[in-house]
């Protein structure tokens, strides 16, 4: 801390000594060595403190880090799964013949007019309306992609 030598301190006690006097000496030599040793303890105190308040934002950081990578993998993840699942229910209705679920509204109602036009009217007629039409089995999703 300081750089003091033996023979500097000597000449210190020995000023300490013709100053102060031979009967106080021990009292404040004594009272100088708590001081020291009190102030010593709030210097590491202190630096105690900022290390740990360092240490705890770096970890707020880390945390910080970490939850924005989780959530950019989980969106990544959901958007994969979705495109998969996108995929795999055009492939089904592709291969069952029905039009795809991922089509727009107005593309359904366009195919929905034309197959409504090109049915007899007797054909339509014979549907009874409590019946509904018949529908491919939906496909269920893979586990765990909700």
């Amino acid at each position: 801390m300081f750089d003091i030598g033996f023979s500097e301190l000597l000449v210190i006690a020995l000023v300490a000594l013709i100053v102060i006097g031979p009967e106080r000496l021990p009292r404040v030599a004594r009272t100088v060595g708590h001081l020291l040793g009190r102030l010593q303890r709030y210097v590491s105190d202190v630096k105690a403190d900022i290390n740990r308040e360092i240490e705890i934002e770096e970890l707020r950081k880390m945390r910080d880090s970490m939850e924005k990578a989780a959530s950019d993998f989980e969106s990544t993840a959901t958007s994969e799964l979705g495109k998969v699942e996108t995929d795999l229910n055009r492939s089904v209705a592709d291969a069952t013949g029905e039009a795809s679920p991922a089509l727009p509204a107005a593309a359904e109602n366009a195919a929905t007019d034309e197959s409504a036009a090109a049915k007899p009217a007797d054909a339509t007629a014979a549907q009874s309306p409590a019946e509904p039409p018949a529908e491919a089995p939906a496909v269920k999703p893979f586990p765990g992609s909700h």
